[in-house]
């Protein structure tokens, strides 16, 4: 008769995302992965896999957890405020400690992405989404006329996504508030009437 499992398999996946968030998937030793979800290492093996299936498993919960987030700011009140919001929560985040080591994903396009097939497509489906929730949203501000460009709303979007993961470098290279903000302002006015 099998031994029955003695931990939290969902809360062990959490605490490796944290890991491989934080050092990435080349600084992350198994060392590492044992200290913070306290298994043994045949207890990580016979759960997870290998190092690299756990790193996928943990960039997948990461992913889903930020879809969730992506879309609880984008899809609730005006939509150019909510797009405001969004921007505005990647500063903060940036800034704060807890998430100084900025989006797993951006971090992954720079680390696995160029030589990984499995860790380019997780990426460019992140990057897919963000854009279409930045669409849907720019539609929906162009219907209630919150967002008064008449350029459409998947060129916007798309000028959106390309900023994204320039905020998140520029607030971890230690840019300050004001070239920040100065910056945001330019970003937003794009979805403006254009000025004559």
């Amino acid at each position: 008769m099998a031994r029955p499992q003695e931990f939290n398999t969902a809360e062990a996946l959490y605490k490796a995302m944290g890991v491989f968030w934080s050092k990435g998937y080349e600084g992350t030793s198994l060392a590492d992965l044992l200290e913070a979800t306290g298994l043994s290492k045949s207890s990580l093996y016979a759960t997870f896999g290998d190092k690299r299936d756990l790193f996928l498993a943990a960039f997948d919960c990461y992913r889903a957890e930020r879809t969730r987030e992506l879309h609880l700011v984008l899809d609730n009140g005006k939509a150019r405020k909510s797009i405001e919001t969004f921007f505005r929560k990647i500063i903060e985040d940036a800034r704060a400690t807890t998430f100084s080591h900025g989006c797993m994903s951006t971090n992954q396009a720079v680390e696995l992405a160029p030589h990984d097939p499995d860790v380019r497509r997780r990426v460019e489906t992140d990057f897919q989404v963000i854009e279409d929730a930045f669409a849907r949203t720019i539609q929906r501000g162009q219907a209630e006329g919150s967002i008064r460009s008449p350029v459409s709303p998947r060129k916007l979007a798309r000028l959106l996504v390309v900023a994204f993961p320039g905020f998140q470098v520029m607030v971890r290279a230690g840019a300050n508030a004001a070239r920040l903000d100065d910056a945001l302002a330019t970003l937003l006015s794009n979805l403006d009437l254009p000025s004559k």
